[in-house]
């Protein structure tokens, strides 16, 4: 492609939760940063005319379609994210990087690990032409999430010994919620596990610098048949049989709940738990790791924050301390507000945003790339496999062959 213009036109595919959350930081990040190019809110699609019209004008797009074919093969569109569920990245993603578009792809990457490696071959292609790629792992971009990689790598925690990850939710909990995509395995790849513990097993490999290389887990699926939808946006749906009507049923396909532990190529220790089934939780994403010389542990419902123990001071000083990741000089923050007002699970997609459109402006390629991305499929895809064959221990080969291999 040709050197980015001042502007980028940006052209959305997906309306619902996700779409809106990106919506969100497309029309916010250039009224924050100062950046070297601009996004336009051009083109939003999505299948129901009527409901994408409403998306269009609601959200802030210039115009929309239900054709994501049309969308993506149009010359005044630069930017393709691509916000739908996980049975349609792949297509979209390829067609639009066979376009020479750059691409925003929502986690997980795909729903197998054979059409991950096509989208990385075909982002690899297009890299050579100057096109972009990203996988959308937003929890990177919170600022404590980033000052706490920052403190891993400049060694202040020493040896990383263990990584303790969990995200539990409990949206699915009542038997009677309906049997929404993110409850079918052909659309949604796998349940608890590639919804949000794709989220920590990509948060703990970019906070260590450490790759999983191997897992045993057991997955559970508590309740197996739900009602059919009357109609659906994800999160929140109604169920058919109406006026008291029984209504039909389907069978749930995917886990509501995975467990595992593994093991990191430096040596660390680590448990996950992602479950849509831990009653109460609503959004409890928790990371801890432990060092030879310390501790860091990261709550989501407690984003602005980081528990830091320091095991270098004298014993009578030690203890954990809260650090408020509120400063200019922390990361994203300078931007925002002054010291001590807090900022939320919003920004990170702005900040998403902002990192995309500075490594398309100025040439270089953005992270998590659909390497990254690949990774953590490779892991979920081992997941599934151990909790299949009895928790048996499982590898997780390298995204990328060793240099020396």
């Amino acid at each position: 492609m040709s050197t980015v213009s001042r502007e980028l036109r940006i052209g959305l595919v997906g309306y619902a939760f996700m779409g809106a959350a990106h919506s969100q930081a497309w029309r916010t990040v250039n009224r924050v940063y100062d950046l070297p190019a601009r996004a336009r809110m051009a083109l939003i699609c999505g299948r129901d005319t009527g409901k994408v019209a409403d998306a269009a004008d609601r959200l802030g797009w210039d115009a929309y379609t239900t054709d994501w074919r049309d969308l993506v093969t149009r010359d005044d569109i630069d930017v393709v994210d691509v916000c739908t569920p996980g049975d349609s990245h792949a297509e979209i993603t390829l067609a639009a990087l066979a376009a020479g578009k750059h691409v925003l792809c929502e986690k997980p990457l795909a729903n197998t690990v054979e059409e991950a490696r096509a989208m990385v071959a075909a982002a690899t292609k297009a890299q050579a032409a100057g096109v972009r790629s990203m996988c959308g792992f937003n929890y990177r971009r919170v600022p404590a999430v980033t000052m706490m990689r920052d403190l891993v790598a400049s060694g202040r925690l020493g040896v990383i010994r263990h990584v303790r990850a969990v995200y539990l939710q409990d949206w699915i909990v009542d038997p009677q919620f309906p049997l929404v995509w993110r409850l079918q395995k052909d659309r949604a790849g796998s349940g608890a596990l590639g919804d949000i513990g794709a989220h920590i097993i990509d948060l703990t490999q970019f906070v260590t610098g450490q790759r999983i290389t191997g897992v045993s887990a057991v997955t559970e699926t508590f309740v197996k048949e739900r009602p059919l939808p009357a109609e659906s946006s994800g999160l929140a749906a109604s169920a058919n049989g109406a006026d008291g009507a029984e209504p039909a049923t389907g069978p749930v396909t995917v886990d509501d709940a995975a467990v595992f532990v593994a093991r990191l190529d430096g040596g660390a220790l680590a448990t996950y738990e992602a479950s849509r089934f831990a009653t109460g939780r609503k959004n409890a994403l928790r990371v801890e790791i432990n060092g030879s010389l310390g501790t860091v542990v990261f709550d989501l419902e407690r984003l602005n924050e980081l528990e830091f123990y320091d095991a270098t001071r004298p014993a009578a000083e030690q203890g954990f301390s809260r650090i408020l990741v509120t400063e200019a000089d922390h990361p994203y923050m300078s931007a925002w507000w002054p010291p001590g007002h807090i900022i939320g699970y919003e920004h990170s997609f702005t900040h998403q945003m902002r990192d995309l459109v500075e490594a398309i402006a100025t040439g270089v390629d953005p992270t998590p790339s659909f390497v990254d991305a690949l990774q953590v499929q490779l892991v979920l895809d081992a997941v599934t496999r151990s909790a299949e064959a009895g928790s048996s221990w499982t590898g997780v080969e390298p995204a990328l062959a060793p240099v020396n291999a």
